[in-house]
């Protein structure tokens, strides 16, 4: 088995990739080799593999190296034992309330050679309810200290280019509401807070936003649903990456949840979509500038995509992140 399911790649260099054999027999002896995509590869092309006891493990190490330009596909060992070859994951099925059960799957791992920009390096994360969007973000170079509310304060918030609130925050972090005054000023000084889906009931705050914004149960559970964009001249669809239809081809699960139904005139909204059948839905994607930064809210789905290696989803994210931050770039360089 290879320990990451999806491995990222934020530029043409090679990262090591372990693969773990288990012996079902003593003294087993052959190799492995790495399957990959064509523009893709691997070194060495083998490994030796050798077991002396029943049960123990081995891992070996390959280098991965991606093409030069955005590229997906999937890795997978083979493992050649004399005439015979292996490429099936065992997996256990061992729930309390059902048999315990194993079941073979092939082995591989989803490899993303991300073509993407970025503006700004750190990031402080609130989590939430729980999720893998701090550890995803590290994947693409992003440097990500998680934040306690009792740490946040004015010049603890300055390090950062970006805040980022995990998923049902608002739900479950009792003392939010306290710390929200601080963060909003963060953001009118030139900060970016992006603010995942929040559930629109159970609220530890009233005040979501800088400005009015009322969260709903719309939801768009078809991830294949289509996307138009309502303000396609909008920086956020167009800069450092250029976001495209393609961008939202590949998603997983569902496009989002808990969208906004109601805003401030200081909101734009940026993408529509809907169900079928359904009436079209606006509020997934949010932005209002306050002061220098940006307030951002989103239903996005992106906790879910990240995971499963969605390129587009990265991409959109970073220019989430990025907003803005060229022009403040820009500015500081004059005043220099």
């Amino acid at each position: 088995k290879i320990s990451e399911q999806v491995i990222i790649f934020d530029s043409d260099e090679s990262h090591e990739v372990s693969v773990v054999i288990k012996s079902g027999r003593h003294n087993l002896e052959g190799t492995v080799e790495l399957c990959h995509p064509e523009d893709w590869s691997v070194s060495p092309k083998t490994q030796k593999v050798s077991i002396a006891h029943k049960g123990e493990e081995q891992t070996v190490t390959f280098n991965v190296t991606p093409p030069k330009t955005g590229s997906e596909g999937f890795i997978g060992p083979i493992v050649h034992i004399g005439d015979k070859d292996y490429n099936k994951e065992l997996f256990e099925i061992d729930y309390e309330h059902i048999p315990f059960q194993t079941v073979l799957l092939p082995s591989e791992s989803k490899v993303v050679r991300l073509d993407i920009n970025k503006s700004g390096e750190n990031i402080g994360y609130i989590q939430g309810a729980g999720d893998v969007v701090p550890e995803s973000l590290e994947q693409i170079g992003y440097k990500v200290k998680i934040l306690k509310l009792e740490d946040i304060n004015p010049e603890y918030l300055s390090e950062f280019d970006a805040i980022v609130v995990g998923i049902r925050a608002y739900n479950t972090l009792d003392d939010i509401e306290f710390k929200l005054p601080q963060l909003f000023d963060y953001v009118a000084q030139g900060g970016n807070m992006i603010v995942q889906y929040s559930k629109s009931y159970g609220l530890k705050t009233k005040n979501i936003a800088p400005y009015s914004l009322t969260l709903s149960h719309d939801r768009v559970t078809d991830e294949n649903a289509s996307v138009r964009f309502i303000n396609p001249k909008h920086e956020i669809l167009n800069s450092p990456n250029k976001i495209t239809q393609k961008d939202f081809e590949g998603w997983t699960q569902e496009r989002g949840l808990y969208f906004a139904n109601a805003w401030s005139d200081k909101f734009t909204p940026i993408l529509s979509m809907n169900d079928n059948g359904e009436t079209a839905k606006e509020g997934s994607l949010l932005i209002a500038q306050h002061g220098k930064g940006y307030f951002i809210y989103t239903g996005l789905s992106f906790f879910r995509e990240f995971p499963a290696g969605v390129s587009g989803a990265y991409r959109l994210f970073a220019n989430m992140i990025s907003l803005g931050k060229e022009d403040m770039n820009l500015e500081a360089k004059r005043n220099d």
